[in-house]
């Protein structure tokens, strides 16, 4: 049956509370950018892989930062209803497939993060049939509900997924994870991603509507027509992120915005992938304000709605590749980048060590092309 939203607001619910966030260190990112300044190199001439180490170096609280140990993938998979609705250019059906796929090693994301040495998790949260047992632990429900007629999630359901996502968080990280990334499958997902992009934003339709899985023009109308009116439903309680979530969202990105939040209170490090994720990172900062430090985006897919959530959360993208695919790819393929940053800060040798003179020891500019040619001889 379908659930209209009130014109008034909910009050938000304290049940999906976190922990207040710390920053990472600022001292131990003084402590990095002033080893950057030491090492045998010109200043600033590694450009952004500086800003990376000085950041990883903050969140592991320790200067010369380690490399990771044990970064990991866990794709959160959830079906749509809205999928039904001819917004997607691939059946819903796809969403079970893939999952089997993931857990049989066939996806992309299984293909590069073998190349990285980053362990992958599948974990059904809202897909429309039965997965199997191993992933299917955190289930909240079959399907979440069309988000531009009806709400994607009862109260209940978006407490219990973002709840789900801080303990899937917390078992990670128990189990020795030092870095996460988030990755989702689910046909139709990147439109609920964008009512919330957009709602949050408050940017028009037409301007965060992108093509998706490589939806036709029909497609796309049908899209921001789906996302138009999901938006006019959500508005009255944009300020909520719980019910922003609940009526807007699903169940997988409510998850993966209890995942977001969990790890920037276990002060655990995260690269952001694509549009889903950084849709469920923007509510995550609102669950948890102060979380979007401890994360690095790592690409900027060809999604519109993308560059606005990445402006939204102040994050830099480490790639722009023209990738799309989600999974958590394109944060995989970001992640050698970040281990180069770290190698350069921590194993690069300093001025000192290798005995070679810094800029302040050379010549002054200059002197030699001063002295009086008479002087010179052959």
């Amino acid at each position: 049956m379908t659930t209209e939203s009130t014109s008034t607001p909910e009050p938000a619910r304290t049940a999906a509370a976190f922990d207040p966030v710390v920053a990472p260190s600022r001292t131990v990112r003084a402590e990095a950018d002033a080893r950057q300044a030491q090492l045998t190199k010109p200043a600033g001439s590694l450009g952004r892989l500086e800003d990376f180490a000085g950041w990883v170096a903050a969140c592991q609280g320790q200067c010369p930062p380690r490399q990771f140990e044990r970064p990991r993938v866990v794709v959160f998979a959830g079906d749509h209803g809205i999928a039904q609705h001819g917004v997607s250019a691939y059946p819903a059906e796809v969403t079970a497939q893939m999952v089997a796929n993931f857990l049989a090693g066939g996806a992309a994301v299984n293909a590069l993060a073998a190349t990285t040495g980053v362990g992958v998790r599948v974990v059904d949260i809202s897909v429309a049939v039965d997965t199997d047992p191993s992933v299917s632990r955190f289930k909240v429900r079959r399907s979440s509900g069309a988000v531009d007629r009806e709400d994607a999630l009862t109260p209940e359901e978006a407490i219990r997924a973002i709840e789900a996502g801080g303990a899937i968080a917390d078992e990670e990280i128990d189990a020795g994870a030092d870095l996460l990334i988030a990755g989702e499958m689910g046909i139709g997902n990147t439109t609920p991603a964008t009512v919330l992009i957009a709602s949050l934003t408050d940017t028009e339709p037409v301007a965060a509507v992108g093509r998706g899985t490589g939806i036709d023009d029909a497609g796309w109308a049908r899209k921001t027509a789906a996302v138009r009116d999901a938006m006019r439903r959500v508005r009255p309680n944009v300020a909520d992120p719980v019910a922003l979530l609940r009526i807007g969202g699903g169940a997988d990105l409510a998850a993966m915005a209890g995942f977001l939040a969990q790890a920037a209170v276990r002060r655990t490090p995260v690269i952001v992938d694509g549009v889903v994720v950084t849709a469920a990172a923007m509510v995550a900062e609102e669950l948890a304000p102060g979380a979007r430090d401890w994360w690095i985006a790592g690409h900027r897919s060809t999604e519109p709605a993308h560059v606005l959530a990445l402006r939204h959360l102040q994050l830099d993208p480490i790639l722009d590749l023209g990738m799309r695919l989600g999974e958590g790819s394109g944060a995989v393929v970001a992640l050698p980048v970040l281990q180069g940053a770290i190698a350069t800060l921590a194993n690069m040798a300093t001025f000192a060590d290798a005995g070679v003179s810094t800029a302040d020891a050379a010549e002054p500019a200059g002197t030699a092309d001063a002295a009086d040619p008479a002087d010179a001889t052959d």
